[in-house]
């Protein structure tokens, strides 16, 4: 590309990894271990006149996010010509910057203030029991699967009140293969490889049908009335006052709202599962916890206030395996970070996960060990699962009350007995970790605990399991 930065490769103090920028996105975790073993802290990665820059400290994170007029966010980094549907589908608040992100971030706010939470409840109850009904103990289950299409329920509900699982799913699928092929040609636009070019006229057709399929919503859900409270309504009402949000607007921020919040919010549900089965001393805890405190199949929001284990289960989780492993931001303006010289343009790289599984601010960073949050206050820049700073994710409050409301109603019922000697992989995806096979699961009775059991599989690279889980896996 004719625009892209010209740098200074020869910044003195500067330690250099060269070689494919592609790397990184073959494999982001193990690429930023590998820079992060070598370098530190602060990290390059080069090829020929390009570079990526990584940080992995509290300190170099608190630098690039909180400095919203030096570095800003690229989302997605093929924003498609002005009047391209690829264009609309991504002018949402997480690829906006400046006075049009303050502005939308005010409107956003009310949308999804905390005092409207409770407003969310019945719906988020209904869903979770709708699921619960549909097992039985002693039958088999993927919960891989079972989280992703639970989610795409859950959010085709809450954010625009729709309760067509066809629709939901069809509208979930158009989403989540966009946004695998914005991940798959996303950097081959930052570093101009050819892989820019051979996927682009693909992604702008696969963005024109996703954005008739989020009008056909619109239409759909102007045509009724809804009694539940969902995002879109309070949207629409939003459009109706000073704001004067256009349609086209409301894409974007439609579009993105849902592909943010429907796979973080599945995978974060389908890795504490599999870590409290695979943890049952973990678990035993809990149910402890959940049978003393929540009366019902059904928590109340009262009881759910009474739950600090289970917020530590939940914060654990998502410090081992972070749905969102890293995110980026470019540099508009010419600055520093350290010795490491930008012109406007550089990519530079942050990464929850690698923060997360730092020893010196985890002991046993690689464990899974709920009972560290009796003792532990991180900073906002040390524990990041929704990122911090101006650009903080405006929805993690929503995602929060749905992952604890529906962890609750799921293990009144049932726990889950991962299958032994099972594959368990996980990926990054347009910077999403998680699982990329299956998760074979038997379910069980409330009162019967699992057992931990060997499995193969990536896995074994994200997170330290039970030894007898880990030795197999290494011996094999």
């Amino acid at each position: 590309m004719s625009d892209r930065p010209k740098l200074s490769l020869h910044d003195p103090g500067v330690r250099l990894t060269r070689g494919p920028l592609m790397q990184f996105a073959d494999d982001p975790i193990a690429c930023m271990k590998r820079l992060n073993r070598d370098h530190g802290d602060l990290a390059v990665l080069e090829e020929n006149d390009q570079r990526l820059v990584f940080v992995f400290s509290p300190e170099l994170n608190r630098e690039v996010l909180s400095n919203t007029q030096v570095f800003e966010s690229r989302f997605f980094a093929v924003r498609g010509n002005r009047n391209s549907a690829q264009r609309r589908v991504t002018s949402g608040l997480l690829s906006q910057n400046g006075a049009e992100h303050r502005d939308a971030r005010r409107m956003m706010k009310d949308v999804f203030a905390k005092k409207i939470l409770p407003g969310y409840h019945q719906t988020i109850c209904q869903i979770a029991r709708d699921l619960t009904d549909n097992w039985n103990a002693g039958d088999a289950c993927d919960l891989n699967s079972e989280m992703v299409q639970f989610m795409l329920k859950m959010t085709a509900a809450l954010l625009f009140g729709v309760d067509d699982a066809a629709f939901a799913y069809r509208l979930g699928a158009l989403i989540d293969r966009w946004v695998h092929r914005n991940h798959e040609i996303g950097l081959g636009a930052l570093v101009s490889s050819p892989q820019f070019a051979e996927g682009y006229d693909d992604l702008l057709e696969q963005a024109e049908e996703l954005e008739q399929s989020v009008r056909e919503m619109f239409q759909s859900h102007r045509s009724i009335q809804h009694d539940r409270l969902n995002i879109l309504s309070l949207l629409f009402q939003a459009q109706q006052s000073q704001e004067k949000l256009t349609d086209n607007q409301l894409t974007g921020h439609a579009t993105l709202l849902f592909a943010a919040a429907h796979l973080t919010t599945a995978h974060t549900f389908s890795w504490t599962l599999f870590l409290l089965s695979q943890h049952p001393d973990v678990l035993q805890k809990l149910q402890t916890e959940l049978s003393t405190n929540v009366s019902a199949f059904t928590p109340t929001l009262e009881e759910l206030d009474r739950l600090p284990y289970l917020d530590a289960v939940i914060k654990e989780s998502m410090r081992v395996l972070p749905a969102s492993s890293y995110s980026q931001r470019i540099a508009v303006q010419p600055t520093s970070l350290g010795p490491v010289r930008m012109n406007p343009g550089t990519p530079v790289i942050f990464s929850q996960y690698i923060t997360h599984h730092r020893p010196d601010l985890y002991a046993s960073a690689d464990c899974f060990m709920p009972e560290r949050w009796a003792t532990i206050t991180p900073s906002a820049y040390e524990y990041l699962p929704f990122g911090a700073g101006p650009r903080m994710c405006i929805g993690a409050p929503l995602a929060m009350a749905e992952i604890r409301t529906a962890l609750t109603i799921m293990l009144k019922r049932f726990n889950f007995q991962i299958q032994p000697m099972s594959t368990i992989n996980g990926h990054v995806i347009s910077t999403m970790l998680g699982p990329t096979s299956s998760i074979p699961a038997t379910l069980l009775p409330c009162d019967q605990l699992p057992v931990s059991v060997p499995v193969f599989g990536s896995v074994h690279n994200l997170v330290q399991l039970p030894d007898m889980t880990r030795e197999i896996s290494i011996a094999a």
